[in-house]
């Protein structure tokens, strides 16, 4: 044990004089008058991709025609003479009509050889390898970026060429030390592995994991091709208070804070739902937000406390409106992010372009319990059935939660293709219209895809009778225990007296929807900043 102290203090103390190193160069660039950090802006003509793909259309286009020549019969001496000499030609008619380019970003690789040198530089879009040579950037620069380290961002001007080794570089001829990394990256060829160190560095992980920097760059893609799906169907965008006095329109339990200025306690929003449903009473008639919802439940790998949720409503459609507006988002999103409705998550494909499979929740749980719930009589013989089965519940339920809570554990983690739950019972959605048919069920339906329940929609309530009702029924339970409860809000029952036209409604979750579209095994692998135990705890 002793060694191992020995030897992990040793390796911090080389560590310690590394950044010790770094600290002395950028000293000495500063007295020097070469202060990276006075450093304000740069002209950047070309990410790096941008150079392979431009260089690549020059090249077959300059060379086109040009035959590779036949080293048959000759000797390997003879052979490389004669590829030398090809690969002169051709770099000789590349560099007749060059392509200039200006680039910059971190260097991730440094070989220093006498005169003439390489690094590469990654920057957004890639990565691609420069050549620096003393004598065309001049002595004092190149000594410059011979002291320079891994993670320097550098400006570089010059053209591209192809190495003799086929690799698409650029010849430096100029260079600028834009920012002085004065920390130490990870060792390049395991790159940031620690899970933890990932997301509490996400900005190390971003340099070092380029399939991480690919699933953000992802995500961003998603919402915008989201925003242009609904703005397609005259959808319009809003935002609506995060800070509110009534928590509504889910079940969860809130963060609580004050209101200083007004001396009121208020809480963060958990759901987008009554403030959009106001403005359909006001007459928009197609509303969305896509917004930051809080939610003071614990974390697991989907779920994250702070989480993005979409929600949207349509006047004058229904639950059905919904699935359709549905079913087609997320077809047009895996084509357009996916490039094909065949999408594969943990190795299963998953096919969002056949039509979804449509399925009552009491024919779920018909299909894989064999129990029929229209045939259950009354709150009585739900429990006893739940007693038998050894599912738990609370004395308050009735009916409608054992159904649910049935569903939960026998039917979701069948749902791997994209399947429609629907027609819910009354007493776990109080925000929504019951069924004209049957009265103990209501017009709503969920999509699950790999197990998970992907959004939740409904046609919703606009009686504002039946809503009085049912929040009263809300109160019963939140006075009865339950802090995930909903609450009377007396201004959004004033808004229904106003008068709501008939409307779909629908919720999406965001970050899951980013986990299936880039196979992310977990909600923080989506989430820029996933909320973490503080390190002093």
């Amino acid at each position: 044990m002793a060694g191992q102290n020995n030897a992990n203090q040793g390796g911090q103390q080389d560590i310690n004089q590394l950044l010790k190193v770094r600290r002395e160069k950028l000293a000495a660039l500063q007295e020097a008058g070469k202060d990276p950090f006075q450093i304000t802006k740069y002209d950047v003509t070309h990410h790096t991709s941008d150079v392979k793909e431009i260089y690549t259309a020059h090249e077959e286009k300059l060379l086109a025609g040009r035959k590779e020549p036949s080293t048959e019969g000759m000797d390997e001496a003879q052979a490389r003479e004669v590829q030398k000499q090809e690969y002169e030609e051709r770099r000789s008619i590349m560099d007749a009509d060059p392509i200039h380019v200006s680039i910059a970003g971190r260097m991730m690789f440094k070989r220093v050889m006498g005169k003439a040198s390489f690094a590469n530089i990654q920057d957004l879009k890639g990565n691609i390898q420069i050549y620096v040579a003393r004598d065309a950037i001049g002595e004092d620069l190149y000594a410059t970026f011979k002291k320079s380290d891994i993670g320097d961002i550098w400006g570089v001007k010059g053209y591209a060429f192809r190495t003799k080794t086929g690799e698409i570089s650029i010849h430096a001829e100029e260079m600028t030390l834009l920012s002085k990394s004065l920390q130490i990256l990870p060792e390049k060829f395991h790159g940031l592995t620690d899970t933890d160190m990932r997301y509490r560095q996400r900005y190390v992980d971003l340099i070092m994991n380029q399939e991480s920097k690919e699933v953000f760059i992802k995500r961003s893609q998603i919402l915008k091709e989201i925003r242009n799906f609904l703005a397609d169907r005259d959808f319009m965008e809003v935002e609506t208070p995060m800070l509110v006095s009534n928590a509504g329109g889910a079940a969860a339990r809130p963060f609580e804070t004050h209101y200083n200025a007004l001396d009121e306690d208020v809480k963060l929003r958990i759901s987008l739902e009554l403030y959009l449903k106001r403005l359909i009473v006001g007459g928009l008639e197609r509303v969305y937000e896509i917004g930051r919802v809080f939610r003071n439940e614990g974390v697991d790998t989907r779920h994250n406390p702070e989480f993005t949720l979409m929600e949207l409503y349509q006047a004058y459609t229904d639950y059905e409106g919904m699935m359709e507006l549905t079913e087609s988002m997320f077809r047009y999103l895996a084509e357009k992010v996916c490039g094909s409705t065949k999408i594969t998550y943990n190795g299963i494909e998953i096919d969002l372009g056949k039509p979804f499979e449509r399925l009552t929740m009491n024919d779920a749980i018909k299909k894989y319990t064999g129990i029929d719930f229209d045939e259950v009589p009354d709150d009585a013989a739900a429990k006893k059935l739940a007693d038998e089965h050894h599912i738990e519940y609370e004395e308050r339920h009735k009916k409608g939660d054992i159904i649910n809570l049935f569903f939960e554990e026998y039917c979701e983690k069948e749902l791997i293709q994209p399947t429609f739950i629907m027609d819910h019972p009354i007493e776990i959605s109080p925000l929504t219209k019951k069924k004209p048919s049957d009265p103990s069920k209501v017009e709503r339906f969920e999509l699950f895809i790999n197990t998970w329940e992907m959004c939740n929609a409904y046609s919703e309530l606009n009686d504002p009778i039946d809503q009085r009702e049912r929040f009263a029924a809300q109160d019963a339970n939140a006075a009865a225990g339950d802090d995930e409860a909903e609450h009377t809000d007396e201004d959004f029952l004033n808004a229904l007296e106003i008068g709501m036209p008939p409307t779909g409604g629908i919720g999406y979750g965001i970050d899951r929807l980013v986990m299936l579209l880039t196979d992310s095994a977990a909600i923080r692998d989506v989430l820029l900043f996933p909320t973490m135990k503080s390190l002093d705890k």
